[in-house]
C-alpha cells in the first residue's frame, strides 16, 4: 500500500481546515499494517502527535454501551424488545400517554420520537436526568420508530439501565467488563486519570472570526458521558475493532456472540440512498462490493471516526484534536487506501441534479434548528437556494423534490413536508431540525 498521496492529502487538508494534530492507525487481520501522528498535540509545546497519543473520541462511544446493552441480553438479563420503563419505570416524557410503546431498540437507534433536546451537562446522576425529561415539554417528531433523530437525551439512558441492572455505576462497569478484557489500557472516562498520563492531546476551538485557536478544557459531560465519554488512542480503538471483525472473540475465546454484533450492524434505519444507522453504528452497504460500519463523534476540540470492513478484517480509527473536522472524509480516504481503491472515493454516487421552479424553491426557505442548539437557515438568492450553517454560507442544489445538496461537501438535507406542502422539518447530521421561521 502506497500511502504518500493519502499522507499529501491530509497534510494540506490540516492546513486548509484548521487542525492541530490527528493520529491514524489500520489494522488487517489483527496486524497493524499503518499507524502515524500528524502535527502536534499542543501548540504551546509543540509536541507531537504519536499514535498513542490520547485525543478524546466523543460519539464513538455509544458503540461501547450498545455493546454492553447486547451482552446484557445475550446473558438473559434483557430484551432489546423490552419497553424502557420496564428498568426505568420513572421513565416519562409529558406528551406521550403509552410509555409502554418505546422500547431499547428505539434508545439503541435514536429513533424514540423525541426530537434534540437541550443539554444538560451539569446533571450527573441518572435520575436527575429522568426528571429532567418527565418534568419538561419536549418536541415529538412522530411515534417511535417513525422517524430517527439523533438525541443523546435518551441514548444516555441506556447507562442508567446498565446501572439498575448491575449495581455498578455506568463508567465502572465498561471499564471493568469492555475497556479491561480489550486490553485498552489507555482508554477511560476519567479526566483525573487524564492528567496523569503522558503523551495526551489538548483539545482546540478555530475562530474563524479571529483566525485563531483556542485550547479547551476536557468537558466533563455528566451523564452524557455515556454517549461521548471514553479518551482514547487509535491503537486501543484498533484492538476494540478486532472485537467485531473477528465476529466476537478475543485471544480466541468467545466474549460476545456473533449473532449479537449482527444486531449492532443491521440496516435499521435509512439515512440516505446507502447508508442505514444501526445500533450506534452507521452501516454503508455495497460500497465497491464491501460493507462499511462507521462512526463518527464530536465534541469541543474533539472530531473523530472509527469503523471496519468485516469482508476485509479490516479497522481504521482516525482522531483529531480539533472540532468540527470532516474526520469522516479522511476516515473514508483511509479506507480507499487501504482497499486500492481511488482516494477521492465517496459514500455513495454523485446525486443528480433536479431543476425546481422557483416556486418550489421559496417553500424551503426558513430557519430549521433543534433546541440542542444546530440550526440551518435556508435562503434564496435570486433563483439560488443556500444554507447558512454556523455562520457560513453554502450554495445548494436540489437532487429530488424533498432534498437539497451543499455542492461543496455533497452532504444532504432532506426536508418533510406536511400535506399543505409546507417543509416542518430538515433532516441533516442525523437531526431532524424543525423549522422555527417562514420565509
Amino acid at each position: 500500500m502506497d500511502w504518500r498521496l493519502f499522507e499529501e492529502k491530509l497534510s494540506k487538508r490540516m492546513e486548509a481546515d484548521h487542525i492541530p494534530g490527528a493520529a491514524i492507525a489500520v489494522s488487517k487481520n489483527g496486524e497493524v499494517i499503518y499507524q502515524k501522528g500528524f502535527g502536534v498535540k499542543d501548540l504551546e509545546s509543540m509536541e507531537l502527535v504519536t499514535p498513542k497519543t490520547i485525543f478524546g473520541i466523543a460519539s464513538v462511544t455509544k458503540s461501547f454501551t450498545a455493546l454492553a446493552i447486547m451482552k446484557l441480553e445475550e446473558a438473559g438479563k434483557l430484551s432489546i424488545d423490552d419497553p424502557v420503563i420496564k428498568y426505568l419505570p420513572e421513565f416519562r416524557i409529558s406528551n406521550i400517554d403509552s410509555m409502554e410503546s418505546i422500547k431499547i431498540h428505539h434508545l439503541l437507534t435514536h429513533t424514540t420520537g423525541l426530537a434534540p433536546i437541550r443539554r444538560r451537562e451539569e446533571l450527573n446522576k441518572f435520575h436527575e436526568h429522568l426528571t429532567y425529561l418527565a418534568e419538561n415539554e419536549h418536541s415529538l417528531l412522530g411515534k417511535p420508530g417513525e422517524y430517527l433523530s439523533y438525541c443523546n437525551d435518551t441514548f444516555l439512558l441506556l447507562g442508567a439501565i446498565i446501572e439498575r441492572l448491575t449495581g455498578r455505576i455506568y463508567r465502572r462497569y465498561i471499564t471493568e467488563e469492555l475497556l479491561n478484557p480489550l486490553h485498552m489500557n489507555r482508554s477511560t472516562f476519567s479526566i483525573e486519570e487524564i492528567n496523569k498520563m503522558d503523551d495526551v492531546s489538548s483539545p482546540y476551538v478555530y475562530y474563524q472570526e479571529t483566525e485563531q485557536f483556542e485550547k479547551q478544557n476536557w468537558p466533563a459531560l455528566g451523564n452524557y458521558e455515556v454517549g461521548g465519554g471514553i479518551r482514547s488512542n487509535v491503537l486501543d480503538l484498533l484492538k476494540y475493532g478486532e472485537l467485531y471483525v473477528n465476529q466476537g472473540l478475543i485471544d480466541k475465546d468467545t466474549f460476545i456472540s456473533k449473532k449479537q454484533l449482527e444486531k449492532m450492524q443491521n440496516p435499521y434505519f435509512q439515512i440516505n440512498r446507502n447508508s442505514y444507522y444501526g445500533y450506534a453504528l452507521q452501516v454503508t452497504l455495497d460500497y465497491h462490493g464491501f460493507t462499511l460500519v462507521d462512526h463518527g463523534g464530536g465534541q469541543p476540540g474533539v472530531s473523530s471516526n472509527f469503523g471496519f470492513i468485516p469482508e476485509q478484517k479490516l479497522v481504521v480509527a482516525v482522531l483529531t484534536n480539533a472540532s468540527d473536522v470532516p474526520a469522516k472524509d479522511i476516515w473514508l480516504e483511509v479506507v480507499n487506501t487501504a482497499l486500492g481503491l481511488p482516494i477521492e472515493g465517496k459514500y455513495s454516487h454523485l446525486e443528480p441534479t433536479v431543476e425546481l421552479p422557483d416556486a418550489r424553491k421559496k417553500q424551503f426557505v426558513g430557519t430549521y434548528q433543534s433546541e440542542e442548539g444546530t440550526s440551518i437557515q435556508i435562503l434564496l438568492k435570486g433563483s439560488v437556494l443556500q444554507a447558512k450553517i454556523d455562520n457560513q454560507v453554502f450554495t445548494l442544489r436540489a437532487c429530488d423534490k424533498t432534498t437539497l445538496v451543499i455542492m461543496k461537501t455533497e452532504k444532504q438535507i432532506r426536508f418533510y413536508f406536511n400535506q399543505n406542502e409546507e417543509p416542518w422539518a430538515a433532516f441533516f447530521g442525523l437531526r431532524m431540525l424543525l423549522k422555527t421561521s417562514g420565509n
